[in-house]
């Protein structure tokens, strides 16, 4: 009748050494399959989401190309406010410049920073502005995004709809208790006051760059 294999210390160690990396292997493999089975649905659902995000500052009905598809990294960008890289997309009807769609940030909220998205027509006008991100009083500054706005007719962020430089001073992109013409809600000056100051750099940094970053890269 034959009996187990005892093994060594050291056999036991390289058997048991095996073992693990047998499992190592295969459990590896089994996550890097479950990646690659996954990996477009995963792509597929960021793109919706970009793309919803895209829809509330600029109508598809403006242009025709693949948006997420013709792109500019922009790098920290100081007019912007950008301390990362972000991505700026460009929209275009046939083969013609259209807008730009960028991220920018409001860095003195009166919580801290507020993130937004713009997009801005090849004729300076601002098409939208979103706000993505912020930390601002409930109830009382969070009327900066939509859906916490109480005015669903008009929400306040829409005020900038149309605006350009060519149209309105600089003084004017300014709320009313500071002689612009931007509403506010009394008690809450501040937050709108941010927005207010970021979202005109950003036309301003739009401007001057227009040109050079529709034509960067090949036009897709």
């Amino acid at each position: 009748m034959s009996t187990a294999k005892e093994f060594t210390a050291a056999g036991m160690a390289v058997r048991t050494a095996a073992i693990l990396f047998v499992f190592v292997i295969i459990f590896t493999g089994l996550l890097s399959g479950a990646y690659l089975w996954t990996k477009p649905a995963i792509e597929a659902s960021a793109a919706e989401e970009k793309m919803k995000l895209v829809d509330e500052v600029l109508p598809r009905s403006e242009y025709d190309n693949a948006l997420l598809e013709d792109t500019v990294t922009l790098p920290a960008t100081a007019e912007l406010t950008l301390t990362d890289p972000s991505q700026l997309y460009r929209a275009r009807k046939d083969g013609k410049p259209v807008a730009l769609v960028f991220e920018a940030v409001a860095p003195d909220g009166y919580a801290g920073k507020i993130r937004l998205i713009i997009a801005i027509r090849a004729n300076g006008e601002v098409a939208g502005v979103r706000v993505t991100q912020h930390k601002e009083t409930p109830g009382l500054g969070d009327y900066i995004e939509v859906k916490k706005d109480k005015n669903k007719a008009r929400p306040w962020i829409t005020q900038f709809n149309a605006m350009s430089l060519a149209q309105v001073a600089d003084k004017d992109w300014k709320v009313r208790k500071d002689g612009g013409r931007l509403d506010y809600y009394a008690g809450a000056t501040v937050t709108p006051r941010a927005v207010s100051k970021a979202v005109l750099k950003a036309v301003k940094w739009a401007e001057i760059n227009r040109d050079r970053l529709f034509a960067e890269g090949a036009a897709q």
